[in-house]
């Protein structure tokens, strides 16, 4: 399964345009903007299987980088600074790593 098999490629390219620039990145706009969060729960865990590039069952800080990339091959890598915050606001448990329903509890925020 691809990324284009549960998002629209419109949509995707739309998002991917809107956080070009360093530092822009809002994930609450970019999973609006995505269509991520109109998705049922069983379908932002797809996308997370998609995102979990290692299969580990987390996404760890250094996929949360390459995040954009899962979406599109595209994407650029998030900042340090983007990672992190992103990190910050999905990793509610504290372990430094998202796990799938952090993730989808933090799309449906």
């Amino acid at each position: 399964m691809a990324m284009k098999d549960l998002l629209t490629e419109e949509n995707i390219k739309k998002a991917m345009d809107a956080f070009k620039a360093a530092d822009s990145f809002d994930y609450k706009k970019f999973f609006d903007m995505v269509g991520l969060k109109a998705m049922s729960a069983d379908s932002v865990k797809q996308v997370f299987k998609l995102l979990d590039v290692d299969e580990s069952g987390y996404i760890e800080e250094e996929e949360l980088k390459f995040v954009l990339k899962g979406f599109s091959s595209e994407g650029r890598d998030l900042t340090d600074k983007e990672t992190q915050t992103f990190l910050s606001a999905a990793d509610k448990d504290g372990d430094g790593k998202i796990g799938i329903d952090e993730f989808e509890a933090l799309v449906h925020e």
